[in-house]
Formats: C-alpha cells, structure tokens, sequence
C-alpha cells in the first residue's frame, strides 16, 4: 500500500500559479502542464507583446523571480517560549529571521489571511544594509564579490553608492519578498510601504509589476520632518512618500475611510430621511481612469426614470443606458466596481441634466450620529506622526532613545484605521523596533478591536555604542520583542479593565529538526544505534517534540501558528493534539492499544501524523492503522473529504 508521506516540501509557487490558471481556462491546462496553443485559443483574438515593450529590468531581475518561486529547504521556526508573552492565549508572533526564508514558511500557514501589510524596508541610501539572498556563495566568493564580511555569515552587505549595481542590489531585495507578500493578502488586503526619494520611482514601477498598476491606491505624502533634514541642500525635505497597494482595487472594503477633516457643514446641502448629505459624481474625472487601464470600472447602469433609482442590470423597470462618459465622449471610468454599486445601492441616485442622466452618490454628514466617512487625503501633516514623535513614543518607554528614526505611533495607527478592520491580521516584515505592534495595541483599546500582528525582523547586531546595546538589547530583535511587552504593560496599566490581546508567541528561523532523507540509506545510521536512540531514525540530535509538531504545521494550509498544543498523556507520552484538529503521534512504538485510543478521541482530528519507524516491522498494523483511521476521517467528514488524512514522517 502506498502511503502519503508528510512532504518536506513547503511551496509550491508554480504549481499554485498553475491551479489558478486552470480555474480560468481549464482546457489549456492538461495533466499539470500548460497548454499554450490552446491558451491562446481561449484568450481569442488578442495582440501579443513585441520584443520592444515598456517594462522595468535590471541586472538580476530574473534571479529575484527565481529565488520567489522557490521553496525553501532545510529551515524550519524554533518555538522560543522564553522569549514569548502570554504565549498560551495570544494571537500575536514576533519571529526572528531573514524576512525571505520567514514569508516562504509562512505562505502555507497565512495564505490569503493578512488584511494589511505595512513595511518600512532600508532606503538604500548608500549607507544602509541591504539582505544578501546569495545564500548559496561560499564565503570566499561572498567576500570577493561584496567586500563585506559581517557577524551574521553574510546575511546583510552594506549596498554602497560607488557599486556599479547600486539601485539593482536593492532592487533585487525587495522584488521576491513584496511577490511573496502578494500571496499572503487577503482578497481586500492592502499594503503601505514607507520609502524615500531614493527608490520610490523603482518601487512604484515594481509595485506596478507585482501588484498591477491596476491596485495603485495612492502615493501619500507623510511630513515626517517640519524642519527638513541637517544634511538637505538647495531644498528642505519635509515628507517621505507612502505608497499604496490593494489586492484588488474593486473590492469594496480595501480602504475603509477616516473621519471628515475640515468640510464645510454647507456642503451637505441636500437631505433625506437619512439627514443631510452631499452628492458626489459616481464618475471619475481623472482620464487616466478609462476602460483599459480599469477594465472592471468601466460598465453601463440603468436607471429608473420614474424613481430616478439605479441598477446594474436591465429590466422592464431600469430601461435608461449610462455609461461612465464625459460629456465631450471621452470614455472615463465609475468610481465604484459593480459589487459596491450593488452592496451600497441605497446611496446611490440619478438626475436628469438636459438631455442626458448624471449618477451620483450620497454622503450623508451624519453616521450612527457621528460624523461620518470620507476618502483618506494624500497629504499627511498631522503633527503627533512626524519622526519627533516617534523618538518620544520609543524613549517613554526605555528611557532613552534605543532606535534610530523609529516611525511614529500615530502614523502606523492612521495607515491601521483605514488599511484594517477590528479583527484583521497585520503583518510587518521589516518590523524594526516593532512600532507597528504598538500601534496595534493602542488602536485596538481606542476602539475594541482585536487586531492581530506578526512582526518579523532580522536579527541586526547594534552599535556598540549605542544605548540599546548599553542597556543590554544586543540585537534590533531584542529592542522590538522588549517595546512589545513594555508597550503591552503601559497599555494595561492605563486601561486596567481593557480586554486586548499583549502577548506574543516568538519564533526564530533555524534548521529543520527533521531527517527528511533516511539515513539509513546511505549508511549512516546502523540497527544498534536506532535500538539504542530511536530518535536519531527520524529526527536531528537534541530535537525537542514541539519543534517538530511546528515544523509539521508549516505544511498545513490555513493554521494559525498561535493555536495551541496539547499533550494528549492519557494515550502516550509523546503524542500531541494541535488546534484540535491535527493529531501528531511522536511515540518510539505505535501499538494496537494506542491506535484505539487515538480512534476513540472525540471530535475526532481532520489528519494524523506518524512516524514510520514507530511501526517496526509491522505492516499489517499499519495497513490497518491507515485504514481504520482514514475511514473513521471519511465518515465524519461528510461531503467535503480531504484528499489524506493519515500521514507519516
């Protein structure tokens, strides 16, 4: 009998981007494999790009594209409960780690789930470090080629200005981990990336290309500095630039809106039985919005003339074509998708002007009896988020200032209000001295939410002389796990009765604990030592059994990496339950006995996980094993059967 093996693999990139193509046209994907002629086919009549086309390249794009579709191999995430807070009831996980290797073992987990993404990447200013993903260099041909040699075995260069490859070395960076960020947003997901002059146009070109330029929201203008900087010349520069992404444009609760600043109570001069309000045009003005480049935008609604109400589809009742055209004929763009027309029809009305009808939107001044809704403005000025107030918000904290330039509060919780909803996930991959979770902390007290975060950092050796490493915080992931739970403590503090969520899991990337290749094969092991050390068949020296229920459930598509672990001790010493639903059976020997009362346990868990070797000789134990288990998953499963239920490592 075949049994499924757990893989080692963790990804599958392509086969992924595989399964979704042959969603859409299922007869040009045959057997796994790509059909191009009859992907054509289906596409129709169309124009095939030339050999001179507008695109952005540079030298090793096509290593950056490599390096994301790739799996990641040997590597796994420590549970490091010493470090962690309230790690039994938390949702939160701080994880310390190369960002690239730490996204690719979080892709199973996370995939689709992370409302927001807000990162604040190295600038590459000439002086900043920037992430060598060359891992497979030696280390000689690594000190020749970057002339740098650091405590972290060449996991981050200093990316010098008088480089010939100076934009391309960051470039080269950045592009794999916002394409595998892509994948973990949520269909309404968004992402805010802070960025200075130096690479935002590359930036906005590579969000263009990941993203599409299609889910551009916005370039903000954060006046991070009033005064402007000591080393400006000719000019004082007062903002940095935030630029905007969505998963996808037309879903409607991307951005969620922040509160009126500054409108005029004459505006709202119209008023209902819902109160005031003010009409805005439904069609966007802005030409560079037109049926090519916002295909999903461009749609005829159809009016009622008697009730002037409007629908997005023709009828007896709705008879009146309009589409989203200038006067003059320019073809422009609805500033709502289909859905949200639908969705908000309410607000939604009609007027006749001469010969033609105009589509409009109410926005009432008044919601729930406060002052509603409005789009967010792309200028930012508002004096508590400018670098000042981040030095502050850092030294009430530690007594010092134990970060160089950490954003403000204030900022992460305006991009948090308008970027997620009450219970979203967030995630920060560059997350420095963890501001964001802070944030995160203070917003979810401001408005009862329960937002969660994952924070993610490279561990970074500070200066020597600096107060961080005086106090005693080696590391920028020492800084950022001790903000967390100094900034959990001040918020309890002030909010005694405050029902949020302050703790942390914590994680660190680190070899896998798993011998995924049999040793025994190419001689390594003998029968004596395995009678002796059983563990050594399966697993590396020193492993501990929750490392290795972890590294499992990085291979499980949808679970959370705060669920929690019991041990199951009324059937072995070695047997696990994770989020009641994965049962992970680590015993040296399985027996009959076991295997009843692993049957017995109820409700019953979606997948169980052997070791092999735990069988002996046994065949027919675990022929049955499989059997009985798989069958007694099957039946409770109803409809919906999983593919494998039963599992061996």
């Amino acid at each position: 009998m075949d049994y499924k093996k757990v893989p080692q693999q963790i990804n599958d990139v392509v086969g992924d981007n595989v399964k979704k193509l042959a969603q859409l046209f299922p007869s040009a994907v045959k057997d796994g494999e790509v059909d191009f002629e009859a992907l054509k086919e289906e596409l129709g009549s169309f124009t095939e790009v030339g050999t001179e086309k507008y695109e952005l390249t540079w030298a090793g794009k096509a290593d950056a594209k490599r390096i994301a579709r790739e799996d990641i191999v040997g590597k796994t995430l420590k549970y490091i409960p010493e470090d962690s807070k309230d790690a039994d009831t938390t949702e939160n996980l701080y994880i310390e780690g190369d960002n690239l290797e730490v996204l690719k073992l979080l892709r199973q987990n996370y995939y689709s789930a992370i409302k927001m993404i807000y990162i604040d990447p190295p600038y590459n200013t000439g002086s900043d470090f920037i992430y060598n993903d060359s891992f497979f260099m030696s280390k000689s041909e690594s000190d020749i080629l970057e002339g740098v040699v650091n405590e972290l075995g060449e996991r981050f260069v200093i990316n010098t200005k008088s480089q010939n490859r100076f934009h391309a070395t960051w470039m080269n960076m950045i592009y794999p981990r916002l394409q595998l960020a892509k994948d973990l947003l949520t269909d309404d997901g968004v992402i805010f990336i802070s960025i200075d002059d130096n690479e935002v146009f590359n930036m906005k070109l590579i969000c263009d290309e990941i993203f599409g330029s299609s889910n551009f929201v916005v370039q903000l203008a954060v006046q991070l500095n009033p005064r402007g900087r000591n080393l400006d010349v000719f000019v004082a520069k007062t903002y940095e630039s935030v630029l905007v992404y969505a998963k996808n444009y037309d879903e409607a609760s991307t951005i969620t809106g922040v509160e009126k600043e500054g409108k005029m109570i004459e505006e709202y001069n119209k008023e209902d039985e819902n109160g005031k309000y003010r009409a805005i045009g439904l069609r966007n003005r802005n030409q560079t919005f037109n049926p090519i480049t916002r295909p999903n935008l461009y749609y005829p609604l159809y009016v009622c003339p008697k009730t002037q109400r409007v629908a997005i589809e023709l009828s007896d009742e709705y008879t009146d074509e309009v589409f989203p055209d200038a006067p003059d004929g320019t073809k422009t763009c609805w500033t709502w998708a289909k859905n949200k027309v639908e969705q908000e029809n309410e607000l939604i009305i009609a007027e006749r002007t001469e010969d033609e009808w105009r589509i409009y939107r109410k926005d009432y001044l008044l919601k729930n009896g406060e002052v509603a809704t409005t789009l967010v403005k792309s200028l930012w000025t508002d004096n508590t988020i400018n670098n000042d107030y981040g030095k502050k918000a850092i030294k009430e904290l530690f007594g010092s200032n134990v970060m160089s330039f950490p954003k403000a509060p204030d900022l992460l919780k305006k991009m948090l209000k308008i970027g997620t909803e009450k219970d979203s996930f967030v995630l920060d991959f560059f997350s420095g001295s963890s501001t964001t979770a802070q944030s995160i902390f203070e917003l979810n007290v401001e408005d009862g939410g329960n937002r969660k975060f994952i924070m993610v950092q490279l561990p970074e050796i500070c200066d020597k002389t600096s107060d961080a490493y005086k106090s005693g915080l080696k590391t920028i992931c020492e800084i950022g796990k001790e903000r967390i739970r100094r900034a959990g403590d001040k918020i309890k503090s002030e909010h005694p009765d405050a029902d949020i969520d302050i703790g942390f899991k914590a994680f660190r990337v680190a070899d896998t604990n798993i011998k995924w290749n049999s040793l025994m094969n190419i001689g390594q092991l003998d029968i004596s030592q395995i009678e002796s050390t059983p563990d050594l068949m399966d697993f590396m020296p020193n492993t501990k059994d929750i490392d290795v229920v972890y590294e499992l459930m990085l291979r499980q598509r949808d679970v959370a990496l705060s669920e929690s672990i019991e041990l199951l001790s009324d059937i072995g010493s070695r047997t696990y339950l994770y989020a009641s639903s994965f049962l992970v059976c680590l015993e040296t020997e399985v027996t009959e006995s076991l295997v009843e009362k692993i049957a017995a346990i109820a409700p019953l868990p979606i997948k169980f996980i052997f070791r092999d070797s735990a069988f002996k000789d046994d065949i027919a134990l675990k022929d049955e094993t499989f059997r009985r288990l798989k069958a007694l998953v099957e039946k409770n499963s109803g409809e919906s059967k999983p593919a494998y239920t039963v599992e061996f490592i």
